[in-house]
């Protein structure tokens, strides 16, 4: 008697278009950074506007290239979990559960904790919080989030749309502003200073610096497994989306710049308020306050969209929490997976140990990037070229990408070597959790 069929497991449904991913793109990558870094890349650069206009582009087009190629990646394995799958397709199951592993513990989660703890901070330049009341908002803030995102997917990208399209005006309004009004511009662009070995090292640590300012583009692979047509939309979502930041990113330092002058900038920590309050009061740069507010709400919301979608493959692999691979009945979310990944990010928010959890190890991931890229090498050989999406310029595009992650990794592993050690041992701390799950799994059908 012929054993009964296995039902088919539930999938993601696909529900995500070109201006969901562009805006998830934009979303997720523009968090509190373009309103710090760009005074700290003046000051590494010795004051020049010029070298500072030349780091912000080449990150910028180091950064396209990654999306050009995972692009391509994306358009011939549209799958869930996206860079995990890709990894786990090319070079096996255990450096793609390391990442899962990193990003669940440490990078997503840490990266979610620091917003909403930020939030909070913000929050405080029109309520008056105690401590405690503090982490009571952030913890708030990521369950409000997560909330919205297990009632459903489609839900939780209107709310991305809609913030990100706010946060994105704004600044694009400001940056306009600060141009017209403000006249430090005025001779900016002409002083270049003496080439030194210091200012050499400068430049190397303001491009790693603007590089991390645009992480977080990779996200957008793990809704491949949600998006409409994915084999055309989502290669011209990442690529039009990373192309937007550098458009943004430039016009934001320009604008910072013509209201307060080169110096000016070097000598705040908070440089957009700084830079509207010279120009339009403090009045306008409390307004400056609100859209920070916004742009880390929506940072937050999109990591929480996108992440759970890692969790959830793993765990369909069988190396993870079984209960994580679920759909949720009416929603059709990985519930599970985006509450796991709220709980420990509201943890890590309580107890405040994700600032030296995310010191420690967040460099670790431009290893995993890397090795998704190198990923495209390995695909092309078995199968060719796709039908759909090919990367321009193979293969010095995703060489040239490859290369610069290895120069962050090694970057890191020079100048901070005790704390690059702590990091890789975090991130092969998961091995035993590896061989354990796939203990688990023998004698067990095949999950896929």
């Amino acid at each position: 008697m012929n054993a009964p069929a296995t039902p088919p497991r539930a999938e993601l449904a696909r529900t995500l278009g070109v201006t969901d991913l562009v805006l998830l793109v934009i979303g997720t990558v523009i968090g509190s950074g373009i309103f710090i870094v760009p005074a700290v890349v003046l000051r590494q650069v010795q004051g020049s506007l010029s070298l500072a206009v030349l780091v912000w582009v080449l990150a910028g087009v180091l950064s396209l290239l990654g999306a050009l190629t995972y692009g391509e990646l994306g358009a011939g394995r549209p799958d869930a979990g996206g860079l995990y799958a890709y990894i786990r397709d090319a070079f096996g199951p255990l450096p793609a559960f390391l990442y899962g592993w990193t990003k669940f513990f440490v990078i997503a989660s840490g990266s979610a904790a620091t917003l909403a703890v930020a939030f909070s901070s913000y929050l405080k330049e029109f309520v008056a919080l105690s401590p405690i009341q503090a982490k009571m908002v952030a913890v708030a803030m990521l369950i409000v989030i997560g909330f919205i995102n297990v009632r459903g997917t489609r839900r939780s990208a209107g709310v991305q749309n809609w913030s990100t399209g706010v946060k994105l005006g704004a600044i694009v309004i400001m940056s306009v502003l600060l141009l017209g009004r403000g006249s430090g511009m005025s001779g900016a662009m002409t002083a270049l200073p003496t080439f030194t070995p210091s200012l050499l090292t400068g430049l190397g640590l303001s491009l790693i610096g603007v590089l991390w300012a645009y992480e977080g583009w990779q996200y957008v692979t793990f809704a491949a497994g949600e998006t409409r047509d994915a084999q055309r939309t989502f290669p011209l979502a990442i690529t039009v989306g990373t192309a937007l930041l550098i458009v943004l990113y430039l016009l934001v330092n320009l604008g910072y710049v013509a209201a307060l002058g080169v110096t000016g900038v070097q000598e705040t920590e908070r440089v957009a308020a700084t830079a509207v309050n010279a120009v339009f009061g403090p009045v306008a740069a409390k307004g400056i306050t609100v859209i920070i507010l916004v742009a880390m709400f929506s940072a937050t919301n999109g990591l929480t969209l996108t992440a759970p979608r890692l969790y959830f493959s793993m765990a369909r692999d069988g190396v993870f929490f079984a209960k994580l691979g679920e759909l949720h009945p009416r929603f059709g979310t990985p519930a599970f997976a985006i509450i796991a990944g709220t709980v420990w990010a509201s943890l890590l928010a309580l107890t405040g140990t994700f600032e030296q959890l995310l010191t420690y190890v967040v460099f670790s991931g431009w290893i995993f990037y890397g090795l998704g890229a190198m990923s495209l090498f390995v695909f092309r050989r078995r199968s060719g070229p796709p039908a759909t999406f090919r990367v321009p310029g193979y293969p010095v595009t995703p060489l040239l990408f490859v290369g610069a992650s290895a120069a962050i990794v090694l970057n890191a592993v020079i100048t901070a070597p005790a704390q690059a050690l702590i990091g890789l041992g975090a991130v092969l701390a998961g091995i035993p959790a590896f061989l354990y799950w796939r203990r688990g799994r023998q004698g067990s059908p095949p999950p896929r």
